[in-house]
């Protein structure tokens, strides 16, 4: 790859190297989404986008709607602007064994008559994600739109923007003036735990699955959002081709539209199988059935096409679906039981979930006895009760879930759901939380929520109670010798003793990095205490204001939207907390054994000298350790953050530097040594 000039000296010489760039760069995005053969380290495409992103800011004029750089919109939507679609987005038809597919393909032969005897199929993996359409004009995306009702959707074009793998330009030198392209928007499984163990950490609300993941996803009102939550899109389908010229002209087949689909820079499904008989079909019907599981994103069965595009004319569509199509699934995935009761769950981030209790039934080679409901919304929609008959659906190894109520098989001795009002555990007050669709208990002591909030409160960036680990954890509560925060500053040396490979000199330190810790000041009990919507930043915000945990504690819904930082939400998230009895015991018995932090004062005369500057540390300072270092910077008025990017203003570098310190250097952000750091704080 020819290295690009650091700075073109004059206009002409900048188009030139601004469209090289974005031609480069679409060449790597068609690498890494459609073939998955990428050549590029993470760093060398990040130097690429840079180089872009340089030339575009000196000479804005330059900037195309199509740049890669453009992917995000800086810019929020408000409510989705209706689409019509045209021809309609049409839902398939399910098959869900041998003899109904014998019967489709009949229909199908019935229907072609004699302009195909032996027509070809063509079976692809069905993915379980969001429907959508790319409309695409002269090679430029203009629209994406979700399915909606069929016949209109929403147009989500700033969010779908974001999707690396949806080409905002196609890949083609001579491209139809219209096309519209038809396929899914999901998340990989990897991703989809990642993104939830995320927010888990942070204590919001996880997805009940990829597919809720990804359709709550892409219809974020901030694009930036949908940017973070890593979603792909595959093609599947053509909807509609207009104008096209040599060399790309109309495909006749669904395989010669997937085959131009990945030329242009859309990925396809994997699996792509051409079969002629009946007898294919069912081979391999019956082979997917186990190996659907194996693929990385969730798929609820097959999809089978007549490959020919223009016998799918021919046989042309229902009032709901195209005859050319069906979804293959399988029965033994899907079962008929009955809700015998329902019982409420309480996640170790305190959300209270309704799971039904089933009469046991076998799907998919599994007896199954439960089934979550997820949450009241989920509840209403299906209309479900105890004593419901239900149709179940086990996926892979997904946890079971309910499709669908068989209403007219109910007796009229179906009771509602009850929605419960205190903690099944602890009997706490819940707290509705309606932007999240959740319900919530928010005693800190909760035995349900204990170790997490136990392993939070002793991690470094709140408590820093080194040694206080995951096993640890594990065995004082097994030895019942934690029931709440203020256990961990009642353990003995005894206590630890008993546990696996302690002896005194570890016990020694752990009980001395207990007592340390109660010298941590109040933004990190704050943080450390796992208050709703008080992340590390609004602790700090909180501390400073406030200066002392009883104020913070007494402090009136009015008295905390008077901070700027602090909004409707967060206010009545604080209140909610403290205004709990259980809580108001904790930090009773918190104070009573020596936790009383307050938060040190700003550094006289420099109270905000670091105002706006953001700044990351790498390898060993010498003369204050990596907290210290940050919460000088934080006294003055800036940020200390964990990641190098380009909103990073400082680097300190210390002993031993990371990949950080190499990241800064590819980034040109300033570097300082510990020295330099020190003489920046005076």
């Amino acid at each position: 790859m020819r290295p690009a000039p650091k700075n073109p000296v004059n206009l002409q010489q900048a188009q030139r190297e601004a469209e090289r760039l974005r031609e480069e760069i679409r060449r790597h995005d068609h690498l890494y989404y459609v073939l998955n053969a990428p050549v590029l380290s993470d760093a060398e495409y990040d130097r690429l986008l840079r180089q872009l992103i340089q030339i575009e800011k000196r000479w804005p004029h330059l900037i195309a709607p199509d740049s890669p750089t453009q992917r995000v919109a800086g810019q929020v939507s408000g409510e989705f602007e209706p689409v019509r679609h045209n021809p309609p987005m049409l839902s398939l038809d399910n098959a869900t064994g041998a003899e109904e597919i014998r019967e489709w393909t009949q229909r199908v032969q019935k229907g072609l008559g004699r302009k195909a005897q032996n027509p070809e199929y063509l079976i692809d993996a069905k993915i379980d994600g969001l429907s959508l359409t790319l409309v695409y004009e002269r090679g430029i995306l203009a629209i994406a739109a979700t399915r909606g009702t069929g016949e209109e959707g929403e147009n989500v074009t700033l969010n779908a923007r974001t999707i690396p793998s949806i080409p905002l330009k196609l890949r083609a030198p001579q491209p139809p003036r219209l096309l519209e392209i038809r396929g899914e928007v999901y998340m990989n499984k990897q991703d989809f735990k990642g993104l939830n163990a995320a927010k888990a950490k942070k204590g919001e609300t996880t997805f009940a699955n990829p597919r809720n993941a990804a359709a709550g996803s892409l219809r974020q009102k901030d694009p930036r959002i949908t940017a973070q939550r890593r979603l792909r899109f595959l093609a599947h389908s053509l909807g509609k081709i207009d104008g096209t010229s040599t060399p790309l002209s109309e495909p006749r087949t669904q395989r010669e539209f997937l085959k131009l689909c990945r030329e242009m820079g859309l990925a396809t499904s994997p699996v792509e199988i051409l079969c002629r008989e009946l007898s294919e079909i069912l081979r391999h019907y019956e082979k997917w059935r186990q190996r659907l599981s194996t693929l990385p994103y969730e798929a609820d069965g097959l999809v089978i096409k007549i490959n020919s595009l223009e016998h799918q004319k021919v046989l042309g569509t229902t009032a709901k679906s195209p005859r050319w199509a069906m979804a293959l699934k399988y029965p033994s995935q899907q079962a008929m039981t009955r809700v015998r009761d329902v019982l409420f769950s309480v996640g170790r981030t305190g959300v209270v979930t309704p799971v039904a209790q089933l009469a046991p039934v076998v799907c998919g080679g599994v007896r199954i006895c439960s089934a979550s409901l997820h949450n009241f919304d989920e509840i209403e929609r299906l209309q479900v009760k105890i004593g419901d008959p239900v149709l179940i659906e086990r996926a892979g190894e997904v946890i079971p879930k309910v499709l669908r109520v068989q209403k007219e098989a109910r007796t009229g001795k179906e009771k509602a759901i009850p929605k419960p009002s205190t903690c099944p555990i602890c009997a706490a007050r819940l707290t509705e939380i309606p932007e999240e669709v959740a319900i919530r208990c928010l005693n800190p002591s909760c035995p349900a929520q204990i170790k997490g909030l136990i392993l939070h409160f002793a991690s470094r960036n709140a408590m820093d109670i080194e040694g206080f680990g995951e096993a640890v954890a594990d065995q004082l509560l097994e030895k019942k010798k934690l029931r709440d925060l203020g256990d961990i500053y009642l353990l003995t040396k005894k206590d630890l003793l008993a546990l696996d490979l302690f002896k005194d000199k570890k016990a020694e330190n752990l009980l001395g990095a207990i007592e340390n810790s109660k010298k941590r000041p109040l933004s990190k009990l704050l943080y450390g205490l796992g208050i709703r919507r008080v992340g590390e930043k609004m602790a700090r915000v909180l501390a400073q204001r406030f200066g002392t945990l009883d104020r913070i504690q007494k402090a009136s819904r009015k008295e905390m939207l008077r901070v700027p930082e602090v909004g409707e939400t967060v206010a009545q998230s604080i209140r909610g907390f403290f205004d709990q009895p259980q809580v108001e015991k904790l930090l009773w018995k918190l104070k009573s054994l020596g936790l009383a932090p307050q938060q040190p004062a700003a550094a006289a005369g420099t109270s905000a000298s670091l105002s706006g500057k953001t700044f990351v540390f790498t390898g060993e300072l010498e003369s204050l350790t990596r907290g210290q270092a940050q919460e000088e910077v934080r006294r003055r008025g800036g940020e200390a953050s964990s990641s190098v990017s380009q909103k990073t203003d400082f680097v300190v570098t210390g002993k031993n530097p990371g990949s950080k310190f190499h990241k800064a250097k590819q980034l040109g952000v300033k570097n300082l040594t510990e020295k330099g750091f020190l003489e920046l704080l005076k």
